[in-house]
C-alpha cells in the first residue's frame, strides 16, 4: 500500500517544520500512520494475506519506537501528534 505523491507531501505539509522536512519524527509518525491505516483497510477484504500482515507488524512496531522517542525527548509535541493522528495512547 503505497501513498500517492499528493497525499504523502500534504502529510510532510501538515507535519513537517518546513517543506522539505522528511525526517523528523513527527512526519515519520505521520506517515507511518497513513501507511498501517492503508494495509488495515486491506486487511477487510484480504484476511489470508499473511506476508502483508507481517509488514503491518512492523510498521507498527517501528511507529511504536518513534513515539516513545518522542515521548521521551519532547512529550508536548507527543501528545499534540497523538491528539491530531487520533492515536489512542
Amino acid at each position: 500500500m503505497v501513498l500517492e505523491k499528493e497525499e504523502k507531501l500534504s502529510l510532510i505539509n501538515n507535519f513537517g517544520l518546513h517543506d522539505k522536512d522528511t525526517g523528523s519524527s513527527e512526519v515519520q509518525i505521520a506517515l507511518l500512520t497513513s501507511r498501517i491505516n492503508g494495509l488495515s483497510s486491506h486487511f477487510q477484504s484480504a484476511s489470508k494475506d499473511l506476508s502483508s500482515r507481517r509488514g503491518l507488524i512492523a510498521l507498527v512496531a517501528k511507529r511504536r519506537k518513534l513515539l516513545n522517542y518522542l515521548k521521551k525527548k519532547q512529550p508536548e509535541k507527543y501528545q499534540a501528534l497523538i491528539e491530531k493522528l487520533g492515536l489512542r495512547k
